[in-house]
């Protein structure tokens, strides 16, 4: 309920601020001595500042981002920047990536003095609010560091479908979201795609897990969240482990202190997903300055590709906090029960340069997973869990259950100085089954079911099928039986066979499960010490950090299928036959024609990381701003893993094949190891005027490697101008990154595979990343505005090292470095951008937007002999405001139906060329829309 009464504007503003939580830009010459009616009755936050400005000659200038700048009706407002626009709406409230969390309470305004500076509301300074990695209260203009804000409404822009769907809103960072849910891959600024290196989602500013698994399977983005700001490079890497390259941090919702309220949420898709979220929070009555907040959602969806399995999952959050006269502390209890589809790559048709689908497997829907591959009991080693046997299951995909307790707090002492603690304890058992097409044998193991069952060298499965001759005479021909339907096909009966789902063809599948129970300590701490003299200020942080991890890993019981290539696919049992087409055994074991772990099968690790850390930032005048630190890092590393020999498969398991020759034999070996790096940073701004500024930063942090002794380091050097004025807006920055003398695996060229080696070199990457926004400051053309970011880098590999390579006494090692030299790391495109233009609905009904977005080629190799084309996704939506407090977000994804493709098989060893004219990949999926409702109470 909103009660502002009529009378001064300045009081007004003021009011508006403590009742609707909101910030606010203004300028104090412009709000005097004018007078307002006021606002009352059940509003909303935009009604009532519209009522509160109405006939005071003054207007709002508010984008979908969310910033609100009061001036002026015949002002020309300056617009902050896409990080500025969306900072000033959090204000100083923000959490920032291991800083310490702020009390989330609007404040009244503070008004400009003498010098008509522009204020945000509930701060002291020009936009003041806590940049992500920094331990003190910045504004985006000064800030010498490359950071993105991402504010709720953004959020709704985006229409994310999964976690790290908004990684794409950040410059500079590659998303490969083609996974499904999570265990997705994510990359910034030109280093090597694949993986989550240097990259880390963490939550109110604290990852979830000091390492052992990635962050999007352990941290979910929800209805919880109320902004994100993103921090590439600078102090990232000092204030956040194991995030040299970017720290994403996702800052829940403050909580009520002074009324209950809520949003509920509900979500639908075209794919059959079904969600509902809610978030609702109050204070506690018989408690002074105590509120808290509980949250979650549950999700019931078959995933974004065709599937017969529904996937269920539950997230759950309660959080109680209670504010001091000089400080606060907040507990966080969440716990989880997530299912989830994972997609690996599926075949793909190459003709004349143009890829496809497969005949019977759609490209943009597609998935090989079928009814047989819901549970399959794997013979599995009887030393590795006792029962000789371990049920793979695509029914249960990925099944997360987990639980986290986190504590957080702050005490404000005189002179300054300030304490700060937050600790957690995440424990997660992290159930993996996904199927990985292609694994092992790659494009060669794509064959027609004529060759398969062929007894020549041509037959993928060729020792199989002279096993199977051996084991059952009378032999004269092989054939295939469908496990979902009893059917026998034979070989001679070659038109069925070169039929077969309209491509005649099969294919051997992998089904991976992998279980890893983590239970991860983590806590950070420290004091911060604000001084001032005449004309400068200094905020110095010292602080530490403790990790504890211990890990338990078993990915033995692997096993390898023969499916065809279709929708749904079937499982396959290899068949001995006669000549009239009487079978006379079977060859595999219910489809399983191979056995043996994933890795080492069975391993176990123990990882503590101590970190001690100094941050320092000095400002002179407001106008010169300096900032360092340091982190130096003690990290240890114990762990075992089994050994593997060949062990006979459980007795009573059919098929030929009765041994196992990789599997746990009940004894481990032994590994320890330590680093010790050390982190450092520095950056410098100038603010040249008030609406630009430069800035320059070097950063030089690592990412650690358990038991290997050398951390992998990241050298990163960025510069950057901002400027806000006549309505365009933005930021340019130019980065070089530096990962020097790292290991590579070997790229393709099938004209000398002699070259197929692996390598150290150096990947050296210089770039440049763009964010502007634009809107006219004048009518009627003020309702549209235009939002561009772009990333053009030049990755490159360089001094390349191998050893001594003897082919036919001569040694090519020469060759080979030459071959890599100046090739592009694989899965790191040269030039990401999206653009989206918006028009904002009259009288505050919501907004309708486009957005295209592209990703230049990538190579799948390292050798840049498969290359992967670029391709453009367009997104259109709307967002309606039914009520004040009822929003309708529609949205509608690759619209044009694009085919894109995020990577080649990465698990096929050297052979990822087109064989017959298919080969692997994995993409993105086809048009799809979602909808959802959000209501505030």
């Amino acid at each position: 309920m909103i009660d502002i009464p009529a009378g001064d504007l300045r009081t007004a503003l003021e009011s508006y601020i403590r009742q609707t939580g909101s910030q606010l830009i203004y300028k104090a010459d412009e709000v005097a001595g004018i007078s307002t009616k006021g606002a009352q009755g059940r509003l909303s936050a935009q009604q009532a500042l519209d009522s509160i400005l109405a006939n005071t000659g003054l207007t709002v200038h508010r984008d979908p981002s969310g910033a609100a700048v009061v001036s002026r009706k015949s002002d020309r407002a300056a617009t902050a920047t896409p990080a500025l626009r969306n900072a000033a709406a959090q204000g100083a409230a923000a959490d920032g990536a291991a800083a310490q969390p702020q009390v989330a309470q609007a404040n009244p305004a503070t008004t400009a003095g003498a010098d008509d500076t522009v204020q945000v509301g509930g701060a002291p300074d020009l936009q003041e609010i806590i940049v992500t990695g920094l331990r003190s209260k910045r504004n985006l203009l000064n800030a010498s560091v490359a950071i993105t804000a991402v504010n709720e409404a953004d959020l709704a822009q985006k229409a994310p479908r999964s976690t790290v769907d908004v990684l794409e809103m950040i410059p500079g960072i590659f998303v490969e979201g083609t996974a499904g849910p999570v265990s997705n891959n994510y990359s910034v600024r030109g280093l090597p795609g694949g993986t989550q290196q240097f990259v880390r989602l963490i939550e109110d500013g604290m990852p979830a897990i000091y390492g052992g698994l990635n962050d999007d399977e352990v941290f979910q983005n929800d209805i919880s969240i109320d902004r994100v700001e993103a921090l590439q490079g600078g102090s990232s890497g000092i204030l956040t482990p194991n995030a040299a390259g970017a720290s994403i941090n996702f800052i829940s919702r403050k909580l009520n202190f002074d009324e209950a309220g809520g949003i509920a949420r509900i979500t639908g898709t075209t794919y059959g997903d079904r969600r509902g979220d809610l978030w609702f929070s109050s204070p506690i009555p018989d408690l002074k300055d105590t509120a808290f907040a509980i949250s979650g959602y549950y999700d019931s969806t078959p995933g974004v590709r065709s599937s017969p399995f529904r996937y269920e999952t539950y997230h759950i959050k309660g959080q109680l906090e209670h504010k001091f006269e000089d400080g606060w502390i907040r507990f966080t209890v969440k716990d989880w029960d997530e299912h989830d589809p994972y997609y690996a790559d599926q075949p793909y048709a190459y003709n004349n340069g143009t890829i496809s689908s497969v005949p019977g497997l759609d490209t943009q829907f597609g998935n090989i997973i079928g009814k047989g591959f819901a549970n399959v009991s794997v013979p599995d080693s009887c030393y590795a869990n006792g029962q000789c046997f371990r049920n793979f299951s695509m029914q249960d995909g990925i099944h997360a259950t987990g639980h986290q307790f986190r504590v957080d707090g702050e005490r404000e002492f005189d002179h300054g100085i300030s304490l700060f603690a937050r600790g957690r304890y995440t424990e997660t058992d992290w159930d993996f089954n996904g199927v990985f097409a292609g694994s092992g044998t790659g494009n060669g193991g794509l064959a027609s079911a004529l060759t398969y069952l062929t007894p020549t060298s041509a037959s993928p499965i060729y020792d199989l099928l002279q096993s199977g001759l051996a084991a059952f005479p009378g032999t004269t021909q092989f054939g295939i039986r469908n496990l979902t339907n009893g059917q026998v096909t034979a070989a001679s009966n070659a038109a069925a066979l070169n039929a077969l789902n309209g491509n005649g063809l099969l294919q051997q599948t992998v089904l991976n499960r992998q279980l890893v129970k983590l239970r991860d300590w983590g806590s950070d701490f420290g004091a911060k010490w604000d001084t001032s003299g005449d004309g400068w200020t200094n905020s110095l942080t010292v602080g530490g950090m403790i990790y504890a991890t211990d890990i338990a890993n078993d990915q033995s019981g692997v096993s390898t299928v023969i499916n065809d290539v279709k929708n749904q696919s079937n499982i396959y049992d290899i068949v001995a036959m006669n000549s009239a087409g009487n079978v006379l055994g079977t060859l595999g074991n219910n489809g399983m024609i191979s056995y043996g772990n994933w890795g080492a099968g069975i391993s176990a690790t123990h990882q503590t990381s101590k970190s001690v850390y100094v941050n320092d930032e000095f400002a002179w005048n407001q106008d010169l701003h300096f900032d360092f630190g340091v982190r130096y890092e003690r990290e240890d590393t114990v762990g075992v893993a089994g050994n593997s020999s060949p062990q006979p498969i459980p007795a009573g398991v059919g098929g030929i094949v009765q041994v196992n020759p990789n599997a746990f034999n009940g004894t481990y070996s032994y590994t320890s190891g330590h680093e010790s790096p050390v982190h450092v940073t520095a950056g410098v701004n100038y603010t040249i005027a008030q609406n630009l500024s430069v800035y320059a930063r070097y950063a030089h942090a690592y990412q650690t490697q358990g038991t290997n002794p050398q951390a992998a380091a990241l050298s990163l050097y960025e510069g950057g101008v901002t400027y806000s004025d006549y309505g365009l807006t933005g930021t340019v920055r130019g980065f070089r990154t530096e990962f020097k003398n790292q290991t590579w695996g070997g790229g393709v060229n099938p004209a000398d595979p002699n070259l197929n080696q692996g390598f150290f070199a150096d990947s050296e990457t210089n770039g440049v990343d763009v964010d502007l926004y634009y809107r006219p400051q004048y009518e009627p053309l003020s309702a549209f505005g235009v939002h561009a970011q772009a990333t053009y880098q030049d990755p490159t590999f360089s001094n390349v090292k191998v050893g001594f390579i003897d082919v036919n006494g001569t040694n090519i090692a020469p060759q080979v470095a030459a071959f890599y030299n100046g090739k592009i790391p694989g899965r790191t495109p040269k030039i990401l951008y999206a653009v989206t233009p918006e028009y904002n609905l009259p009288n505050n009904k919501g907004q309708i937007y486009l957005r295209y977005k592209y990703v230049g080629r990538i190579f799948a190799d390292n050798g840049n002999q498969v290359e992967l084309p670029g391709y453009g996704v367009v997104t259109i939506g709307a967002i309606y405001n039914i009520t004040p407090a009822m929003t309708l977000n529609v949205s509608v994804d690759n619209v044009t139906d694009e085919l894109g493709l995020t990577e080649g098989n990465p698990r096929q060893g050297f052979t990822q060329q087109v064989v017959n004219g298919y080969f692997y990949g994995r993409g993105i999926v086809g048009p799809n829309a979602m909808v959802s409702l959000t209501a505030k109470f």
